[in-house]
């Protein structure tokens, strides 16, 4: 029937479909990359070659001239993510354009969602460190979720989740971003330079109109990002901004005869860089922590680690799961009938796994202090707890993932198109009295 809305969770439309797949099968080969990043760092950190660890993540390198004379830590922490946020950055306005959030209607729910999924384990955690005596400085910690350290449980379980739960994770995940930058923005902002950032916001002026003017050629805008990045880092406003202003400036959509977008030719060159080597390198040198009896049992009796645990198991999970059930039941949306609202849970509680914007936020909210290193030690157990649990939840369900992901996938006359979007497009052909497959 015209103007039939599709269900929540439903089939997704093909070249969104198409545009998930691509992007979510680099962030599951980053994020196995990640996660072996992770294990060694522990690993390193808790060797009898501690010592290194220590000495190569605080090396000091760089021109001290332009104040950027920075420690390998530091390097990877503003530099290295810089180019993750540029990537979440076009993800974001790839998704204002042409995704899930390009209309009211369907950006609703997974705002709200993600919304609840950051408010809620925020108040939990300074619930927690007020009953507690502990400092509020860690609110924002618990409340990214890392989608690459997500997918790559996902590749682990083996589980077959259709589209539409990765699509709902990843929209998720970009708002969570988006959120996530505002915060370091807005609240991590110190000593500032205005003129510097008054610097910075004339060099995002000026790659706003070499996008305007169409002009083309890396040489231009390899120097002049390097430029808006440096200046950004010299404002005082944590450089990772000048990553995510730059991708939600380039153009998402071609122009006639370009083939693809600004965006998706940065994205196609970038994102593997981003996934494959920024994200592990900075994980290399912010998840080493001293695994130890002390330190474990700090995490469960501080007030600081112990809220960043509830907020990411607890929090995240009833904040998202709430948030999309009453956005859900407010938008009189229709669950996908397929699905029930226990696949949604299972989701809501892999998206307690908060990783890389959570090391990087528990770095700006704790510097160098030991609260910060059983913070660090905080988000490592919460995402192992998130991710048990979630594979317990989604690992019940797999089967009935399997065969749904195996009907999405299903390719018989090998055209390259899912025999699911020709079955729809034969069945409306036949309701409107046309024969099989020919046009009007």
């Amino acid at each position: 029937m015209a103007g039939t809305r599709s269900p929540f969770l439903g089939l997704l439309p093909l070249p969104e479909r198409q545009a998930i797949t691509r992007a979510l099968r680099t962030e599951t080969v980053g994020g196995l990359v990640l996660l072996g990043a992770a294990v060694l760092a522990l690993i390193w950190a808790n060797s009898p070659w501690a010592v290194a660890y220590t000495a190569v993540r605080d090396f000091h390198f760089g021109i001290r001239a332009l104040g950027l004379d920075l420690s390998v830590g530091h390097w990877t922490a503003d530099g290295l993510l810089a180019v993750f946020f540029l990537v979440a950055g076009i993800e974001l306005k790839r998704e204002l354009v042409v995704g899930e959030l390009r209309t009211p209607a369907t950006a609703a729910l997974p705002v709200i969602a993600a919304v609840c999924g950051m408010a809620v384990p925020a108040a939990l955690y300074l619930a927690t460190v007020t009953a507690g005596g502990g400092s509020s400085a860690g609110w924002a910690v618990p409340m990214a979720t890392d989608i690459a350290f997500a997918l790559a449980v996902l590749a682990v379980l083996s589980t077959h989740l259709p589209a539409a739960l990765r699509a709902f994770l990843l929209t998720l995940a970009v708002v969570d971003d988006l959120g996530a930058i505002l915060i370091i923005a807005v609240f991590f902002t110190s000593d500032m330079n205005l003129w510097a950032l008054a610097g910075a916001f004339a060099g995002l002026v000026i790659f706003y109109l070499l996008q305007r003017l169409r002009v083309r050629g890396w040489w231009w805008y390899v120097p002049l990002g390097l430029a808006i990045w440096a200046l950004m880092y010299n404002s005082g406003v944590h450089a990772t901004v000048a990553g995510v202003a730059m991708g939600l400036i380039l153009r998402t959509t071609a122009d006639k005869g370009e083939g693809v977008s600004p965006a998706s030719r940065v994205a196609h060159l970038v994102h593997p860089l981003s996934a494959g080597i920024a994200v592990p390198l900075f994980a290399l040198f912010a998840a080493g922590v001293s695994i130890s009896g002390p330190a474990l049992g700090a995490v469960f009796t501080s007030p600081e680690p112990l809220g960043v645990v509830i907020g990411l198991v607890a929090g995240k999970t009833l904040g998202i799961f709430a948030g999309t059930y009453l956005a859900a039941r407010f938008t009189r949306a229709q669950l996908n009938p397929d699905l029930a609202w226990a696949d949604v849970l299972g989701l809501s509680m892999l998206a307690g796994i908060g990783f890389t914007v959570a090391l990087l936020i528990r770095e700006l909210a704790f510097p160098g202090s030991e609260t910060g290193e059983h913070v660090k030690a905080a988000v490592l157990v919460a995402s192992l707890i998130a991710a048990v649990l979630a594979a317990v939840l989604l690992r019940r369900r797999n089967t009935l993932y399997r065969r749904l992901y195996e009907a999405e996938n299903l390719d018989a006359d090998a055209d390259g198109i899912p025999d699911i979007y020709q079955r729809d497009i034969t069945a409306k052909t036949q309701a409107a009295g046309r024969p099989d497959g020919q046009p009007a």
